[in-house]
């Protein structure tokens, strides 16, 4: 019989966590094998940031992560953050000569390409002397308990279509659902279940919302106007609430602000959004009444883009005159509809536009410091495949590189 190929550790899903797992792991001298079904590697880090990658975020709050990310416990991810922190990768981005700049609110991007920081990767695993088979399917996995070959400690046997393998250890970063076109599968989550590993319910993330398309009617005419918003949804401690730019599309509403809000929201409870935060409403349309002849619409084209004072004034009978003639009644429900827009939205655009995927592998499951599994030895998962995701704005990169880095220096320290 030919002798079945041995290593440390093998690693599905050559994305960001398993590429930057296989590197460390591979540098702190572990034989890595890492496997991946798609015909090229990391396709969410090349179409993320609009190509350019939002590699991490320098506001990334490691004493209080439960600010950037949702889960059911994110305090889950307290521990691997502390470790491997947003300096300790931009040190590595560095050390390889890439060129980056900080949009805002604390977002590094490549100034070149995501392409740098995949090759950077790619470099980081070739130092680690790490086998990478791509494209290869997993067709089945097994766990030896006490296996008798290559030695008495537990292993898994991997059978691929290129060959069987073995490992001692096996670490799943297969990602989520979002965005099947380019290689998504529910793979990790099947996994999981074969381990008897408890899941979190999955739902798109960081994704745009959709509305009746009746309702939605007024409003499709707005389809490309883009304007700073608050938006909040939630009542009381469950409020949550973010300043962030709001586009609007044909189908309902996208932009920062909507993909922030999205892993918030609830099915079938109303959003709420101020569409001029930075303006005193009531005082403003006062002082239009006291100056100006001018249409209400025109008058509020000076507080708001002109083509959402057109379309909000077409609302009310009583906003289609000259705003010297308005009662101050209907300007006062005019601020206040426009300081407080309630929306309930009937869905989202769903994975096919969801940048992440909320839920997965529960956080229960696995231990905070090295990411295995509590109830099964050897098996790890990390990145995107576990309930931990973060804000929009580089946070999820972070969180891949650091469960990667927790996960690779506890297989650095497992007896062989």
């Amino acid at each position: 019989m030919p002798t079945i190929p041995y290593f440390d550790a093998i690693i599905i899903g050559a994305g960001a966590a398993g590429l930057f797992c296989a590197g460390q792991a591979g540098q702190r001298g572990l034989k890595v094998l890492l496997i991946d079904h798609a015909e090229k590697v990391a396709e969410k880090i090349r179409i993320s940031g609009g190509g350019r990658c939002n590699f991490t975020n320098r506001d990334l709050d490691p004493a209080a992560p439960h600010k950037h990310f949702v889960g059911q416990n994110p305090q889950f991810c307290r521990s691997a953050l502390s470790r491997y922190t947003p300096a300790d990768f931009i040190e590595l981005v560095q050390k390889h000569g890439i060129a980056f700049h900080e949009k805002h609110k604390g977002q590094l991007f490549a100034d070149r390409s995501a392409e740098d920081i995949i090759a950077m990767l790619l470099a980081e695993c070739a130092a680690g002397q790490v086998t990478h088979w791509q494209p290869c399917a997993v067709k089945n996995i097994t766990f030896f308990a006490s296996s008798a070959y290559p030695s008495s400690a537990n292993s898994y046997q991997i059978d691929t279509d290129r060959s069987p393998v073995q490992a001692r250890s096996l670490v799943i970063a297969t990602g989520g659902l979002s965005i099947p076109k380019i290689g998504a599968t529910d793979f990790g989550y099947r996994l999981a279940q074969q381990f008897n590993i408890p899941l979190v319910e999955r739902r798109p993330g960081l994704v745009p919302l959709t509305f009746d398309g009746t309702g939605w009617a007024p409003y499709a005419q707005l389809s490309g106007l883009a304007l700073p918003v608050q938006i909040s949804t939630g009542a009381k401690k469950s409020r949550m609430a973010f300043d962030e730019d709001l586009l609007f599309t044909h189908r309902g509403l996208s932009g920062p602000a909507v993909l922030q809000i999205s892993s918030y929201w609830q099915e079938c409870t109303p959003l709420a959004i101020n569409l001029a935060p930075t303006v005193d409403l009531p005082a403003a349309l006062a002082q239009g009444k006291a100056r100006s002849r001018k249409l209400i619409a025109n008058e509020l084209a000076t507080l708001v883009p002109s083509r959402l004072a057109d379309a909000w004034a077409q609302r009310e009978a009583d906003w289609q005159r000259p705003i010297n003639e308005a009662s101050d009644k209907a300007l006062a429900r005019l601020a206040e509809q426009l300081a407080r827009w309630e929306l309930t939205p009937t869905g989202t655009e769903g994975y096919k536009k969801a940048e992440v995927t909320l839920g997965g592998v529960d956080t229960k499951a696995l231990s905070q410091q090295t990411m295995e599994c509590k109830t099964q030895p050897g098996l790890y998962f990390i990145g995107e495949v576990v309930d931990v995701t973060g804000w929009l704005g580089g946070y999820n990169f972070q969180w891949a590189w650091a469960s990667a880095a927790a996960c690779a220096q506890a297989l650095a320290v497992t007896p062989p």
